[in-house]
Protein backbone atom coordinates (compact mmCIF):
# COMPACT_ATOMS: atom_id res chain seq x y z
CA UNK A 1 0.00 0.00 0.00
CA UNK A 2 1.22 3.50 -0.80
CA UNK A 3 -0.10 6.93 0.13
CA UNK A 4 -0.73 9.23 -2.81
CA UNK A 5 -2.01 12.79 -3.18
CA UNK A 6 -4.54 14.08 -5.67
CA UNK A 7 -5.21 17.72 -6.46
CA UNK A 8 -8.83 18.62 -5.82
CA UNK A 9 -10.96 21.66 -6.58
CA UNK A 10 -9.18 24.91 -5.81
CA UNK A 11 -5.85 23.12 -5.37
CA UNK A 12 -6.90 21.24 -2.22
CA UNK A 13 -4.74 18.16 -1.54
CA UNK A 14 -6.68 14.91 -1.16
CA UNK A 15 -5.04 11.83 0.37
CA UNK A 16 -5.69 8.29 -0.82
CA UNK A 17 -4.33 4.80 -0.23
CA UNK A 18 -3.25 2.97 -3.39
CA UNK A 19 -3.50 -0.82 -3.13
CA UNK A 20 -2.88 -3.62 -5.60
CA UNK A 21 -1.24 -3.96 -9.00
CA UNK A 22 -1.47 -0.82 -11.16
CA UNK A 23 -2.22 -3.02 -14.19
CA UNK A 24 -5.41 -4.44 -12.62
CA UNK A 25 -8.86 -2.87 -13.21
CA UNK A 26 -9.34 0.11 -10.89
CA UNK A 27 -11.91 0.72 -8.16
CA UNK A 28 -12.23 4.12 -6.47
CA UNK A 29 -13.69 4.02 -2.93
CA UNK A 30 -15.46 7.15 -1.65
CA UNK A 31 -16.42 7.38 2.06
CA UNK A 32 -19.49 8.88 3.66
CA UNK A 33 -19.33 12.60 4.46
CA UNK A 34 -17.76 13.00 7.89
CA UNK A 35 -15.98 9.65 7.73
CA UNK A 36 -12.47 8.78 6.61
CA UNK A 37 -11.16 6.25 4.12
CA UNK A 38 -10.69 3.74 6.96
CA UNK A 39 -14.38 2.83 6.58
CA UNK A 40 -13.50 1.01 3.34
CA UNK A 41 -10.22 -0.59 4.46
CA UNK A 42 -11.46 -4.17 4.79
CA UNK A 43 -13.44 -3.92 1.56
CA UNK A 44 -10.40 -2.51 -0.23
CA UNK A 45 -8.16 -5.34 0.98
CA UNK A 46 -10.69 -7.91 -0.21
CA UNK A 47 -10.99 -6.27 -3.62
CA UNK A 48 -7.21 -6.40 -4.04
CA UNK A 49 -7.26 -10.13 -3.32
CA UNK A 50 -9.88 -10.42 -6.06
CA UNK A 51 -7.55 -8.87 -8.63
CA UNK A 52 -8.47 -5.19 -8.42
CA UNK A 53 -6.40 -2.04 -8.03
CA UNK A 54 -7.98 0.07 -5.29
CA UNK A 55 -7.77 3.80 -4.66
CA UNK A 56 -9.23 4.51 -1.20
CA UNK A 57 -9.91 8.25 -1.10
CA UNK A 58 -10.37 10.75 1.73
CA UNK A 59 -12.83 13.59 1.20
CA UNK A 60 -11.68 17.12 1.95
CA UNK A 61 -11.88 18.39 5.51
CA UNK A 62 -14.81 20.74 6.09
CA UNK A 63 -13.63 24.33 5.96
CA UNK A 64 -16.61 25.64 7.88
CA UNK A 65 -20.41 25.60 8.18
CA UNK A 66 -21.00 26.80 4.62
CA UNK A 67 -18.84 24.08 3.06
CA UNK A 68 -20.40 21.46 5.35
CA UNK A 69 -23.79 22.23 3.82
CA UNK A 70 -22.56 22.23 0.24
CA UNK A 71 -21.76 19.21 -1.88
CA UNK A 72 -20.28 21.32 -4.69
CA UNK A 73 -16.63 21.28 -3.51
CA UNK A 74 -16.78 17.51 -2.96
CA UNK A 75 -18.35 16.98 -6.39
CA UNK A 76 -15.64 19.03 -8.12
CA UNK A 77 -12.97 17.23 -6.05
CA UNK A 78 -14.20 13.84 -7.24
CA UNK A 79 -14.32 14.93 -10.88
CA UNK A 80 -10.76 16.25 -10.55
CA UNK A 81 -9.54 12.95 -9.04
CA UNK A 82 -11.19 10.90 -11.79
CA UNK A 83 -9.58 13.10 -14.43
CA UNK A 84 -6.15 12.39 -12.89
CA UNK A 85 -6.58 8.62 -12.91
CA UNK A 86 -4.98 6.75 -15.80
CA UNK A 87 -8.06 4.63 -16.52
CA UNK A 88 -11.76 4.66 -15.75
CA UNK A 89 -12.49 3.05 -12.38
CA UNK A 90 -15.71 1.71 -10.97
CA UNK A 91 -16.66 4.21 -8.26
CA UNK A 92 -17.97 2.71 -5.00
CA UNK A 93 -19.48 5.32 -2.67
CA UNK A 94 -21.04 4.89 0.78
CA UNK A 95 -23.76 6.91 2.49
CA UNK A 96 -23.82 10.58 1.53
CA UNK A 97 -20.66 9.94 -0.46
CA UNK A 98 -23.16 8.50 -2.94
CA UNK A 99 -24.74 11.95 -3.30
CA UNK A 100 -21.31 13.27 -4.27
CA UNK A 101 -20.57 10.45 -6.73
CA UNK A 102 -24.00 10.61 -8.39
CA UNK A 103 -23.72 14.34 -8.97
CA UNK A 104 -20.10 14.10 -10.15
CA UNK A 105 -20.99 11.45 -12.73
CA UNK A 106 -24.37 12.84 -13.74
CA UNK A 107 -23.12 14.76 -16.78
CA UNK A 108 -20.37 12.93 -18.67
CA UNK A 109 -19.87 10.07 -16.25
CA UNK A 110 -19.20 7.46 -18.94
CA UNK A 111 -16.03 9.37 -19.83
CA UNK A 112 -14.81 9.34 -16.22
CA UNK A 113 -15.90 6.00 -14.76
CA UNK A 114 -16.74 2.47 -15.90
CA UNK A 115 -19.55 2.06 -13.38
CA UNK A 116 -21.02 3.29 -10.10
CA UNK A 117 -21.97 1.43 -6.92
CA UNK A 118 -24.02 3.33 -4.32
CA UNK A 119 -24.08 1.69 -0.90
CA UNK A 120 -26.75 2.77 1.62
CA UNK A 121 -27.38 6.16 0.02
CA UNK A 122 -29.87 8.03 2.26
CA UNK A 123 -32.88 10.01 1.12
CA UNK A 124 -31.51 13.31 -0.22
CA UNK A 125 -32.77 16.26 1.78
CA UNK A 126 -30.87 18.80 -0.35
CA UNK A 127 -32.24 18.21 -3.82
CA UNK A 128 -34.12 15.92 -6.22
CA UNK A 129 -31.91 12.84 -6.39
CA UNK A 130 -34.31 11.19 -8.83
CA UNK A 131 -33.44 13.95 -11.35
CA UNK A 132 -29.76 13.22 -10.74
CA UNK A 133 -30.42 9.50 -11.24
CA UNK A 134 -31.98 10.13 -14.65
CA UNK A 135 -28.70 11.64 -15.86
CA UNK A 136 -26.51 8.71 -14.76
CA UNK A 137 -25.80 7.18 -18.17
CA UNK A 138 -23.43 4.50 -16.87
CA UNK A 139 -24.01 1.10 -15.23
CA UNK A 140 -25.14 1.70 -11.64
CA UNK A 141 -25.73 -0.71 -8.77
CA UNK A 142 -27.70 0.49 -5.74
CA UNK A 143 -27.02 -1.62 -2.64
CA UNK A 144 -29.33 -1.39 0.38
CA UNK A 145 -28.17 -2.66 3.76
CA UNK A 146 -24.56 -3.03 2.70
CA UNK A 147 -23.10 -1.28 5.75
CA UNK A 148 -25.97 -1.42 8.26
CA UNK A 149 -29.60 -2.57 8.39
CA UNK A 150 -31.92 -0.33 6.40
CA UNK A 151 -35.48 0.79 7.05
CA UNK A 152 -37.53 -0.26 4.03
CA UNK A 153 -39.97 2.56 4.70
CA UNK A 154 -37.43 5.20 3.63
CA UNK A 155 -35.96 3.48 0.57
CA UNK A 156 -36.20 6.05 -2.26
CA UNK A 157 -37.62 3.75 -4.93
CA UNK A 158 -38.12 6.71 -7.30
CA UNK A 159 -34.35 7.11 -7.43
CA UNK A 160 -33.83 3.46 -8.36
CA UNK A 161 -36.55 3.58 -11.02
CA UNK A 162 -35.04 6.70 -12.62
CA UNK A 163 -31.65 5.09 -13.28
CA UNK A 164 -31.23 4.46 -17.05
CA UNK A 165 -28.79 1.57 -16.46
CA UNK A 166 -29.58 0.73 -12.86
CA UNK A 167 -30.00 -2.38 -10.77
CA UNK A 168 -30.54 -2.93 -7.05
CA UNK A 169 -29.47 -5.42 -4.41
CA UNK A 170 -30.90 -5.78 -0.91
CA UNK A 171 -28.38 -7.20 1.54
CA UNK A 172 -31.07 -7.47 4.22
CA UNK A 173 -32.68 -10.21 2.15
CA UNK A 174 -29.73 -12.44 3.18
CA UNK A 175 -29.42 -14.41 6.41
CA UNK A 176 -27.06 -12.13 8.37
CA UNK A 177 -26.16 -13.32 11.83
CA UNK A 178 -22.98 -11.24 12.18
CA UNK A 179 -21.60 -7.92 10.90
CA UNK A 180 -18.93 -9.92 9.07
CA UNK A 181 -21.71 -11.75 7.22
CA UNK A 182 -23.08 -8.43 6.02
CA UNK A 183 -19.65 -7.41 4.77
CA UNK A 184 -19.21 -10.69 2.94
CA UNK A 185 -22.62 -10.24 1.32
CA UNK A 186 -21.67 -6.71 0.24
CA UNK A 187 -18.41 -7.97 -1.25
CA UNK A 188 -20.29 -10.64 -3.13
CA UNK A 189 -22.54 -8.02 -4.71
CA UNK A 190 -19.57 -5.79 -5.57
CA UNK A 191 -17.57 -8.56 -7.19
CA UNK A 192 -20.54 -9.86 -9.17
CA UNK A 193 -21.11 -6.33 -10.52
CA UNK A 194 -17.41 -5.80 -11.26
CA UNK A 195 -17.09 -9.05 -13.16
CA UNK A 196 -19.96 -8.02 -15.41
CA UNK A 197 -19.19 -4.33 -15.81
CA UNK A 198 -15.41 -4.23 -15.50
CA UNK A 199 -14.20 -7.68 -16.53
CA UNK A 200 -10.58 -8.68 -16.16
CA UNK A 201 -10.56 -10.13 -19.66
CA UNK A 202 -10.07 -7.95 -22.73
CA UNK A 203 -12.36 -4.94 -23.13
CA UNK A 204 -13.94 -4.31 -26.51
CA UNK A 205 -14.85 -1.17 -28.43
CA UNK A 206 -17.61 -1.27 -31.02
CA UNK A 207 -18.73 1.53 -33.31
CA UNK A 208 -21.14 3.73 -31.40
CA UNK A 209 -19.58 2.91 -28.02
CA UNK A 210 -18.34 5.66 -25.74
CA UNK A 211 -15.16 7.37 -27.00
CA UNK A 212 -13.31 6.89 -23.70
CA UNK A 213 -13.14 3.11 -24.32
CA UNK A 214 -11.50 3.80 -27.69
CA UNK A 215 -9.16 6.30 -26.03
CA UNK A 216 -8.14 3.70 -23.43
CA UNK A 217 -7.54 1.16 -26.19
CA UNK A 218 -5.39 3.62 -28.13
CA UNK A 219 -3.51 4.35 -24.92
CA UNK A 220 -2.19 0.78 -24.94
CA UNK A 221 0.02 1.80 -27.87
CA UNK A 222 3.17 3.22 -26.27
CA UNK A 223 4.35 6.41 -27.93
CA UNK A 224 6.93 9.10 -27.63
CA UNK A 225 5.87 12.68 -26.95
CA UNK A 226 6.42 15.65 -29.23
CA UNK A 227 5.87 19.37 -29.15
CA UNK A 228 4.78 20.80 -32.50
CA UNK A 229 5.86 24.40 -33.04
CA UNK A 230 5.43 27.17 -35.59
CA UNK A 231 5.47 30.96 -35.88
CA UNK A 232 2.25 32.92 -35.85
CA UNK A 233 1.41 35.66 -38.32
CA UNK A 234 2.79 38.17 -35.81
CA UNK A 235 6.06 36.28 -35.53
CA UNK A 236 5.31 34.94 -32.04
CA UNK A 237 6.14 31.28 -31.36
CA UNK A 238 3.30 28.81 -30.76
CA UNK A 239 3.36 25.14 -29.81
CA UNK A 240 1.42 22.25 -28.34
CA UNK A 241 2.05 18.75 -26.99
CA UNK A 242 1.14 15.87 -29.32
CA UNK A 243 1.83 12.14 -29.34
CA UNK A 244 0.03 11.30 -32.61
CA UNK A 245 3.21 11.49 -34.69
CA UNK A 246 4.80 9.11 -37.17
CA UNK A 247 7.13 8.78 -40.10
CA UNK A 248 5.34 8.54 -43.46
CA UNK A 249 8.04 8.16 -46.10
CA UNK A 250 11.82 8.18 -46.47
CA UNK A 251 11.81 9.15 -50.15
CA UNK A 252 10.55 11.81 -50.16
CA UNK A 253 11.18 12.46 -46.43
CA UNK A 254 7.68 12.90 -44.97
CA UNK A 255 6.22 12.78 -41.46
CA UNK A 256 2.82 13.59 -40.01
CA UNK A 257 1.24 14.87 -36.82
CA UNK A 258 -2.46 14.86 -35.87
CA UNK A 259 -3.78 18.10 -34.38
CA UNK A 260 -7.13 18.55 -32.62
CA UNK A 261 -9.39 21.04 -34.35
CA UNK A 262 -10.18 22.48 -30.92
CA UNK A 263 -6.53 23.27 -30.11
CA UNK A 264 -5.81 26.96 -29.68
CA UNK A 265 -2.78 26.67 -31.99
CA UNK A 266 -4.71 24.81 -34.71
CA UNK A 267 -5.37 27.88 -36.93
CA UNK A 268 -1.68 28.83 -36.86
CA UNK A 269 -0.53 25.28 -37.70
CA UNK A 270 -3.06 25.07 -40.54
CA UNK A 271 -1.68 28.25 -42.09
CA UNK A 272 2.05 27.82 -41.38
CA UNK A 273 4.37 27.21 -44.34
CA UNK A 274 6.86 25.56 -41.99
CA UNK A 275 6.53 23.79 -38.63
CA UNK A 276 8.78 21.96 -36.19
CA UNK A 277 8.41 18.65 -34.36
CA UNK A 278 10.46 18.34 -31.16
CA UNK A 279 10.69 14.79 -29.76
CA UNK A 280 11.06 15.02 -25.99
CA UNK A 281 13.58 13.35 -23.71
CA UNK A 282 13.19 12.20 -20.13
CA UNK A 283 14.06 15.58 -18.60
CA UNK A 284 11.35 17.43 -20.52
CA UNK A 285 8.25 16.11 -18.74
CA UNK A 286 7.52 19.57 -17.22
CA UNK A 287 7.78 21.03 -20.73
CA UNK A 288 5.26 18.47 -21.99
CA UNK A 289 2.84 19.44 -19.23
CA UNK A 290 3.26 23.16 -19.85
CA UNK A 291 2.61 22.87 -23.59
CA UNK A 292 -0.48 20.75 -22.89
CA UNK A 293 -2.04 23.28 -20.46
CA UNK A 294 -4.40 25.99 -21.66
CA UNK A 295 -3.72 29.53 -20.53
CA UNK A 296 -0.01 28.97 -19.99
CA UNK A 297 2.69 31.21 -21.48
CA UNK A 298 4.25 28.14 -23.01
CA UNK A 299 7.51 29.71 -24.15
CA UNK A 300 8.16 31.60 -20.90
CA UNK A 301 11.48 30.40 -19.45
CA UNK A 302 11.67 27.84 -22.25
CA UNK A 303 15.03 27.96 -24.09
CA UNK A 304 14.55 27.77 -27.84
CA UNK A 305 16.16 28.95 -31.03
CA UNK A 306 14.89 29.49 -34.58
CA UNK A 307 15.85 26.78 -37.05
CA UNK A 308 16.98 27.40 -40.61
CA UNK A 309 13.34 27.89 -41.64
CA UNK A 310 12.64 30.13 -38.64
CA UNK A 311 10.47 27.64 -36.73
CA UNK A 312 11.05 27.41 -32.96
CA UNK A 313 13.21 24.44 -31.94
CA UNK A 314 13.31 23.56 -28.23
CA UNK A 315 16.72 23.29 -26.62
CA UNK A 316 17.64 19.87 -25.24
CA UNK A 317 15.15 17.85 -27.29
CA UNK A 318 15.93 14.27 -28.24
CA UNK A 319 15.18 15.09 -31.90
CA UNK A 320 14.09 18.26 -33.68
CA UNK A 321 12.60 18.13 -37.19
CA UNK A 322 12.08 21.18 -39.37
CA UNK A 323 9.34 20.62 -41.91
CA UNK A 324 7.83 22.33 -44.91
CA UNK A 325 4.05 22.09 -45.18
CA UNK A 326 3.33 19.26 -47.66
CA UNK A 327 -0.40 18.59 -47.30
CA UNK A 328 -3.31 18.74 -44.87
CA UNK A 329 -6.15 16.24 -44.52
CA UNK A 330 -9.36 16.62 -42.50
CA UNK A 331 -9.97 13.62 -40.21
CA UNK A 332 -12.93 13.80 -37.82
CA UNK A 333 -12.18 16.00 -34.84
CA UNK A 334 -8.50 16.26 -35.89
CA UNK A 335 -6.58 17.23 -39.00
CA UNK A 336 -3.52 15.42 -40.32
CA UNK A 337 -0.61 17.71 -41.04
CA UNK A 338 1.99 16.17 -43.37
CA UNK A 339 5.40 17.79 -43.51
CA UNK A 340 8.44 17.36 -45.75
CA UNK A 341 11.53 17.17 -43.55
CA UNK A 342 14.11 19.75 -44.58
CA UNK A 343 16.41 19.34 -41.57
CA UNK A 344 16.76 17.03 -38.56
CA UNK A 345 19.08 17.13 -35.58
CA UNK A 346 19.23 14.57 -32.77
CA UNK A 347 21.12 13.46 -29.67
CA UNK A 348 20.84 9.65 -29.40
CA UNK A 349 22.37 9.36 -25.93
CA UNK A 350 19.37 10.80 -24.08
CA UNK A 351 16.52 8.67 -22.74
CA UNK A 352 13.15 9.18 -24.50
CA UNK A 353 10.06 10.40 -22.64
CA UNK A 354 7.29 7.86 -23.25
CA UNK A 355 3.52 7.75 -22.78
CA UNK A 356 1.52 4.57 -22.11
CA UNK A 357 -1.96 4.00 -20.65
CA UNK A 358 -2.42 7.62 -19.69
CA UNK A 359 0.89 7.99 -17.83
CA UNK A 360 4.42 9.13 -18.51
CA UNK A 361 6.90 6.26 -18.71
CA UNK A 362 10.67 6.14 -18.87
CA UNK A 363 13.04 3.82 -20.69
CA UNK A 364 16.41 3.75 -18.94
CA UNK A 365 19.23 2.57 -21.16
CA UNK A 366 21.64 0.11 -19.58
Amino acid sequence: MSLIQYKGFGGVSLSADMLGDENDPAVLLVPDIGQRRAMWRDVGDALVLSGRRVVNLDLREDAGPEESRSLAPHVEDLRAVLAQMGSRPVVVAGGRGGWIAARALGLDGAHLAAGLVLVDVPVDQQGPMDDVAARLALPTLVVRGGLAPVNDDIIPNAFDAALPLGETAHIDDCDLALASDRKEALLGQLLEFLERRQPREAMEFKAGSDPRTLRDAMGCFATGITIVTALGADGAPVGLTANSFTSVSLDPPLLLVCIANSAGTAPTLRAARHFGVNVLQIGQQPTSNRFATKGEDRFANQPWAPGQTGVPLLDGSLVSFECQHESLHEAGDHFILVGRVVRAQFEPHRDPLLYFRGKYRRLHFA
